[in-house]
């Protein structure tokens, strides 16, 4: 019997590789299972090539499955050689328990945690098993498990042989085989879920459920591809950098554009792999693209969607707010606190805090070319500051203009935004 989670993730592209799929299908079809992805806390936030594995976890969570969510406290301090040509730079005990705090408060915007259902979220900490085995006791009980020829056939330790691996990043896939081995006796996780380049990990967990169990182990592996952008340029890069779910590193204005300038070739296959839309909503959503791209439905969707899955309604009215006060350029609809998001990207110059003419202020600033030009620009109506278009050349811009006695924000013309910025 085919399983209408499977047939879902299939059409939404999530489906990669798979240990064994009739078998998983199988155990699916007979039961609610536990499963789990695991994050190391290289960084204090996850970014948004990060969750694909885990939004696929939720797909479960709808479906009726449990999933445990591993945060790796451990795995964390050791380095995943995975996708890497050098050695990690080790973090400190202190910036990883920093990091893990981060990860927990995001997992919980991402999954149904604590309520009485039998599939209510859990989150565990590697670190609680693997941070009290001593080093024989690893060495005995898993180290002689492993061949050091099974581990040199995985690819992500083959492709560092030539520029070097050590040997605590090549103990990395033992320690992610003894947290699969740990939920599969303590949480009844039959299945971990995690991206292509954890297929090693992921097959090495199984080598070791299946060495220390003396009944068949019925255990399953699954990844997800990585995703990519139909230009072939990388995904999950802003004009900024990555775009993170902290709004502290990429706001949710930033998150919001980074979704809606989505290319027409990449939006449909972004909602599928994203969102929880169905697919009677996003087959519709594809029409839409086909028949009247220009109205960018999809696109507003994907923004909409993804926006208030990471920052909830209140990130998601204020970056609407933020887009729609730039469209229409009239800024006084927005807070002080939402013109610094709004223009945190846009050209500044420093001047010194002092009364200016807007002439002066303008030439001064970079924002018109000459004098001559800055006295037409006034005349025509093509300078704004802060929202309120400016037409009087004798115009005086002084602490009235200047938010929080810091910045003052110029248009000239529809579209060029400026930062003024007032030192002393």
């Amino acid at each position: 019997m085919t399983n209408a989670l499977l047939e879902d993730l299939a059409w939404r592209g999530l489906l990669y590789q798979q240990t064994d799929a009739e078998g998983m299908e199988k155990l699916l079809n007979e039961q609610s299972v536990s499963l789990y992805c695991g994050v190391d806390p290289t960084a204090d936030s996850m970014h948004i090539g990060h969750i694909v594995p885990l939004l696929t976890l939720r797909r479960f969570q709808k479906a009726g499955h449990k999933p445990v969510l591993l945060v790796g406290g451990a795995t964390g301090m050791v380095g995943d050689p995975s996708g890497r040509s050098e050695e990690r730079q080790l973090q400190t005990v202190e910036q990883i328990d920093k990091n893990v705090q981060g990860l927990k408060k995001q997992f919980e915007r991402l999954f149904d945690f604590g309520s009485d259902a039998a599939n209510t979220a859990s989150l565990v900490n590697n670190y609680d098993w693997i941070g009290k085995m001593s080093l024989i006791e690893f060495l005995r009980d898993y180290g002689k498990l492993v061949n050091v020829n099974y581990l040199l056939g995985k690819d992500t330790i083959a492709s560092r042989l030539d520029t070097g691996i050590s040997f605590t990043e090549f103990t990395y896939t033992i320690i992610q085989g003894i947290d699969f081995n740990h939920l599969y006796d303590n949480h009844n996780v039959r299945i971990q879920v995690g991206g292509s380049d954890q297929w090693g990990n992921i097959t090495t967990g199984l080598e070791v459920i299946r060495k220390t169990h003396e009944e068949e182990a019925k255990a399953f592996g699954i990844t997800i591809p990585l995703v990519t952008k139909a230009d072939g340029t990388k995904f999950g890069k802003s004009a900024s950098g990555a775009v993170w779910l902290d709004a502290q590193k990429t706001s949710p204005y930033e998150f919001y554009q980074f979704w809606i300038n989505a290319a027409d070739a990449d939006v449909i296959k972004y909602l599928k792999i994203f969102t929880f839309l169905t697919r009677e909503e996003i087959e519709a959503l594809e029409v839409g693209v086909q028949e009247e791209a220009h109205l960018r439905k999809a696109q507003k969707a994907l923004a909409e969607e993804m926006t208030r899955l990471i920052h909830g309604e209140e990130g998601l009215e204020q970056a609407i707010r933020i887009t729609a006060a730039l469209f229409s350029g009239d800024l006084k609809a927005l807070s002080v606190e939402e013109m610094k998001v709004a223009f945190a990207g846009v050209p500044s110059v420093e001047v010194a805090k002092e009364d200016k003419n807007i002439v002066e202020l303008i030439v001064e600033a970079g924002i018109s070319s000459s004098k001559r030009q800055a006295r037409e620009d006034v005349t025509n109506g093509a300078i704004s500051i802060n929202g309120e278009k400016i037409t009087d050349l004798e115009y005086v811009v002084n602490s009235k203009d200047r938010l929080e006695d810091a910045f003052t924000i110029v248009r000239r013309g529809k579209k060029k935004y400026h930062m003024v910025k007032f030192l002393g």
